[in-house]
């Protein structure tokens, strides 16, 4: 496979056939949720930055897709919601075989820019 990408646009198109649609959904939940976000590709998958800070990964593999960095604070915050899909370290997992939690996927974007943005009003100011 590729790995060479340039733009998320060609990430996806390099994946399976089995998750392009699901990307393509995870990637419209993200833009649409956190319209400032500036996408880019970064560690070789798709990322979205806000004020120059990493906020969000999301990654296809072939039964699930990704997204990256959870939280403990956003997987305790989605706990009941995330019950359902994997959780491990700083990595939620969604199963291809199901729809896309468009709605929750929205949310979590939401919820990470806060946590970026909190963590920029606490970084000293350079002169």
């Amino acid at each position: 496979m590729t790995t060479g990408f340039r733009t998320v646009d060609e990430y996806i198109e390099a994946q399976p056939d089995a998750a392009q649609d699901a990307l393509r959904r995870v990637r419209e939940a993200i833009r649409a949720a956190v319209p400032l976000a500036q996408e880019t590709i970064s560690y070789k998958i798709p990322a979205y930055t806000l004020n120059g800070e990493r906020m969000l990964f999301f990654a296809g593999w072939k039964k699930f897709y990704s997204l990256y960095p959870a939280s403990l604070e956003l997987v305790a915050a989605f706990k009941d919601e995330l019950a359902a899909y994997e959780v491990s370290k700083s990595t939620l997992r969604f199963p291809l075989n199901v729809p896309v939690p468009v709605r929750l996927i929205g949310r979590i974007a939401v919820f990470r820019a806060q946590e970026v943005s909190e963590r920029l009003k606490m970084k000293p100011r350079r002169r």
